[in-house]
């Protein structure tokens, strides 16, 4: 180092972010490869942004930090959107494919702590090593890592807990971010599994039906005002079950929120002219995630992974692997060997090594190729984001007392 972090604030934080997502999407028009495999717009230039100041601490020492309260507000915004295109009739559809995945992840987070416990038994590293490279940082992330690395450092006889948990939660979401799209290509391509249809597309606006809809200034605005109100319920609902005892993630309320407003509202007043599944609200959606995701990469400090010594990097590599066969020779087939089972899959892969908006990130660009599958965006971030933090939580301790 050669002096302090140069700390980047939030609105050039955001500029910056917007610039990293036009050099991704420049770079993927260059190279078809990266469209082949799906590989999201915001990804690409994200990991070159975040390659970029790898390379400017290497030869200078110099490290660079973003300020990203922004960020955290587009989450909020791409989940309230997602959830105002939801209905009921998905929701039910989505019922025996939501039961079948909660499923699925619960057993995962155990698979995930168990691959890691055992592989750092067998490396000579102590067991809390296995569980930090499992699921406290990877199905867990950087969250996650944070909360548990302190007792872990003091009671389990690993000092550097909170640098080994960031850093494999960091090459974890590199790696979730990339993995998603080539699995769907490859499930898509050795099961024939044909295009969806275009009707019920939750993000983008690739849909043809919508061509000739119009969008401008009043339908953006009136897609925000709908947006922010609620997020507003979101937020005095996740209040209230903060004061019942219950966290849930702030996107998770809202997410509930619109879900029950789409669903309520034009029905009861059939007149008014509601956004969802709009072109208006499918641009605002696609603008939040795409930023979110930009951001979240270029600001990683990848420089931290370079402490990473052999056998951590092989616990990493292990987990990875585990995470495919078990996507191709699990969740897949459970889930119908179909088109939602592969967009699911996709999902999976950023989910189970990154973070539930790199899954997301990971199934839209599926979806905008070929077709859409609402109910995965409804029944993954409700799996991802409520169910999970929970069990994660008991399962951490139960390897931990190993």
């Amino acid at each position: 180092m050669t002096g302090e972090p140069i700390v980047i604030d939030d609105f050039l934080a955001y500029t910056v972010g917007i610039l990293v997502y036009f050099a991704g999407m420049w770079v993927n028009r260059q190279f078809s490869v990266l469209r082949s495999y799906h590989i999201p717009d915001p990804v690409t230039g994200g990991i070159l942004a975040a390659l970029v100041t790898l390379g400017l601490f290497g030869a200078s020492g110099l490290e660079i930090e973003f300020n990203l309260e922004t960020r955290d507000r587009l989450l909020v915004y791409f989940f309230t959107a997602i959830g105002l295109n939801a209905r009921i009739s998905d929701l039910i559809s989505g019922g025996r494919p939501l039961v079948i995945l909660l499923a699925l992840t619960l057993g995962y987070i155990v698979l995930q702590d168990a691959v890691g416990v055992m592989a750092a038994l067998a490396l000579g590293q102590p067991t809390a090593v296995g569980v930090l490279v499992g699921s406290a940082s990877l199905i867990g992330g950087h969250g996650t890592t944070i909360a548990w690395a302190p007792e872990v450092a003091a009671s389990h006889g690993v000092p550097n807990a909170l640098e080994i948990g960031i850093a494999a939660a960091t090459l974890g979401l590199v790696v979730a971010s990339l993995l998603g799209g080539p699995v769907a290509k490859w499930l898509l391509a050795r099961y024939d599994i044909a295009d969806a249809s275009p009707d019920g597309h939750m993000v983008g606006i690739a849909h043809e039906k919508q061509e000739t809809e119009q969008i401008n200034h009043i339908s953006i605005m009136a897609v925000l005002l709908v947006l922010h109100i609620a997020i507003i319920l979101g937020y005095v609902l996740n209040q209230a079950i903060g004061t019942a005892g219950l966290k849930l993630p702030m996107f998770v309320s809202c997410l509930l929120v619109a879900i029950a407003l789409s669903n309520t509202i034009p029905h009861l007043a059939p007149r008014m002219h509601w956004p969802a599944r709009s072109k208006a609200l499918a641009v605002v959606s696609d603008f939040s995630l795409g930023l979110f995701i930009a951001m979240s990469l270029m600001s990683m400090q990848l420089w931290t992974i370079a402490g990473l010594a052999g056998p951590l990097l092989i616990l990493l590599a292990l987990q990875v692997v585990v995470t495919v066969v078990f996507i191709l020779f699990v969740l897949f087939p459970l889930m119908g060997r179909d088109y939602l089972a592969t967009v699911l899959s996709a999902g999976f892969a950023g989910f189970a090594l990154g973070a539930t908006p790199t899954a997301i990130a990971n199934m839209t660009a599926v979806t905008k190729a070929h077709g859409p599958a609402p109910t995965a965006f409804i029944i993954l971030p409700l799996v991802g984001a409520f169910f999970v933090d929970i069990t994660n939580a008991f399962v951490i301790q139960f390897f931990l007392t190993l």
